[in-house]
């Protein structure tokens, strides 16, 4: 994407009236913040533990197949919780946020996670009802499963330096 194109739709969401509503308003953007917080943690509460499952370390009980089927629907509402704060949260400061290392190392890392989920649903999961129930997964199960949670992990720890290395703004 050309880069004057770029700027011109950062500087058209930072100064967008939701963006102004946010960040003007001194309980909006701590509220947005909070419910985003909780999304994060449910989001990745939940995820963990499936991918502790993948990984055949806990929840040995349930069989793959069954810990995903009663747990993914709360995963996939938390993620579109998350993702609508955080986005709101953007918008409120879409220059600053576009410029912040932690911020576009989160980003990367999501992109990674969602190719790793993408890849881990068409190559391996799609055969999960086929595995045998108490046994360790395949392989590449396990992989995907580590895999996701060092994502995850890293996505969480720069979300959570973001805030800490944001620049200091006039009236903010």
């Amino acid at each position: 994407m050309d880069s004057s194109i770029l700027n011109t739709l950062l500087h058209w969401l930072n100064d967008s009236e939701i963006a102004i509503l946010i960040s003007e308003n001194e309980l909006l953007f701590p509220w947005i913040e909070a419910i985003h917080v909780l999304a994060i943690t449910t989001f990745f509460g939940s995820l963990a533990m499936v991918d502790l499952r993948l990984i055949h370390i806990g929840f040995l009980e349930r069989s793959v197949h069954r810990i995903t089927e009663e747990i993914l629907p709360f995963t996939w509402k938390a993620f579109a919780l998350a993702l609508v704060t955080g986005s709101l949260m953007f918008v409120s400061k879409a220059l600053t946020y576009s410029h912040n290392s932690f911020f576009l190392m989160k980003m990367g890392l999501l992109v990674c996670a969602g190719i790793n989920m993408l890849i881990f649903q068409r190559v391996t999961g799609n055969q999960m009802s086929t595995w045998v129930p108490h046994a360790e997964p395949p392989l590449a199960a396990k992989m995907a499963g580590i895999i996701s949670l060092f994502l995850w992990i890293s996505i969480i720890i720069c979300g959570r330096w973001i805030g800490f290395t944001l620049e200091p703004t006039l009236g903010g």
